[in-house]
């Protein structure tokens, strides 16, 4: 659930009109709720009660660090996955010694400031990536803890660009030769196995899917317990949200009204199925979710520049563009567009959503219907808190976008609009052009 809903005509964040801070802030600009987010941590960590697990936000969904001083008061770690993310942890006030590190592309440099600042484990892909911490570790006269990261060869049935548990994904060791990497991690000197970890793919709708892979992994979990004395256990992230009905699935009636086995996952339905399994092994238990704690408590607000009437079809042109919000160019991801001000009694509109940018795939929406909304009116793009920001870019010389963090009535910027003097600031024209 969210804490986005129609208070009267206007749509709110928590108790914030959502048409004040587009007034004030201008658009496009990503708000997140407080509240939202503080909710998803406490009933994902409430429904693993009877087992020892840490969270670890998945910080590559949202890492902006106001967001990450809020996760880190609600007593989250991270999970990190280069350099740049161990740094914003640092300068959002918190520390990594209870964070793990994960990525197939460490460097010698990345390896070398977690370990400094006291990770509390590497997640090992590769046994290259293996030697070369093993090299690093040396020469700092350290110990690196870590956990290699097994592929149990499960389908998600998710999305192919966002799958990691299947054998020709990149990620991982295979479970079938996990056990020699193992014992080729206890030769090395300046190793300490510390646990094991997987993670099978994001935006899961079925608890199915994590079940499997969590009793294909489990003896092999037993096993390194019994033999390299292992302490924890990671079964990563991937908890899906709503995405269609996204508006409606804020009031707790939306989920009652779901047929059984039917509704999106809850931390409930995922703890209820796991707990039992994960519980016998006497471990650690880590979990790495990010777009489940941030994903549905975000929105992207934009303003409509036009409405251009074609003889075929209609497109709403509107401020926001594929720099600002790529998840539906990249994966024809489906975001509910709501307007800021609700009128039934307008009629319907049915146009294609799009941005100003100069590519086809500027496009938000095909054939969507809302109300009809003209020049100057702002929309919602909901759930917009995961993968939004993050993955923003600056095509076609386009600023990034601000963001809001809203808490009960109170609003604050947290990250401004990116201004063209910043944007072009390490630009040089050199002297040979001149």
């Amino acid at each position: 659930m969210h804490h986005f809903r129609y208070v009267g005509q206007h749509l709110h964040c928590e108790s914030v009109d959502l048409a004040e801070v587009a007034r004030l802030y201008g658009t496009p600009t990503y708000v997140y709720s407080a509240a939202t987010i503080a909710d998803n941590y406490t009933r994902l960590a409430k429904s693993l009660q009877g087992v020892d697990v840490q969270i670890c936000y998945a910080m590559k969904a949202n890492s902006t660090l106001a967001i990450l001083r809020h996760f880190a008061n609600l007593g989250a770690a991270f999970d990190l996955v280069s350099g740049g993310e161990l740094r914003r942890v640092l300068s959002a006030g918190a520390d990594v010694k209870r964070s793990v590190f994960a990525g197939v592309g460490k460097t010698e440099e990345e390896i070398a400031l977690a370990l400094q600042q006291g990770i509390f484990s590497f997640h090992v892909e590769s046994e290259p990536e293996m030697a070369r911490i093993n090299h690093v570790a040396g020469k700092l006269g350290v110990k690196a803890p870590i956990a290699i990261r097994i592929n149990p060869d499960v389908d998600a049935h998710t999305h192919a660009k966002i799958t990691t548990g299947k054998s020709d994904n990149k990620f991982g060791i295979p479970l079938k030769v996990a056990g020699a990497a193992y014992e080729a991690a206890s030769k090395y000197p300046n190793l300490h196995i510390k646990g094991v970890q997987m993670h099978i793919g994001s935006q899961l709708t079925d608890v199915g899917p994590f079940v499997e892979a969590v009793k294909k992994v489990s003896p092999f979990v037993a096993e390194l317990k019994a033999k390299h004395g292992i302490d924890y256990f990671s079964v990563g992230g991937g908890i899906g949200i709503v995405y269609r009905d996204a508006l409606a699935s804020g009031s707790q009636e939306w989920w009652d009204a779901q047929l059984a086995g039917q509704r999106p996952i809850t931390p409930e339905a995922y703890g209820a199925a796991l707990v039992p399994l994960l519980k016998p092994l006497g471990l650690k238990i880590l979990l790495e979710p990010g777009r489940f704690l941030v994903g549905n408590s975000g929105v992207l607000l934009s303003r409509v520049e036009y409405l251009k009437r074609g003889q075929s079809k209609n497109f709403l042109i509107v401020d926001a563009a594929m720099n600002d919000l790529v998840r539906p160019a990249m994966y024809d991801a489906f975001h509910e567009v709501v307007p800021l001000h609700r009128d039934t009694s307008r009629p319907a509109l049915v146009a294609d959503i799009v941005g100003p940018i100069c590519e086809s795939g500027d496009c938000f929406a095909k054939d969507r219907s809302l109300q009809q909304v003209g020049e100057g009116e702002y929309v919602a793009f909901m759930s917009a808190g995961a993968y939004g920001y993050t993955m923003a870019s600056r095509y076609n010389t386009r600023s990034m976008a601000a963001e809001v963090l809203i808490k009960g009535s109170a609003f604050e910027l947290i990250n401004a609009r990116e201004t063209y003097d910043a944007l072009i600031a390490g630009e040089r024209v050199p002297a040979f052009l001149k």
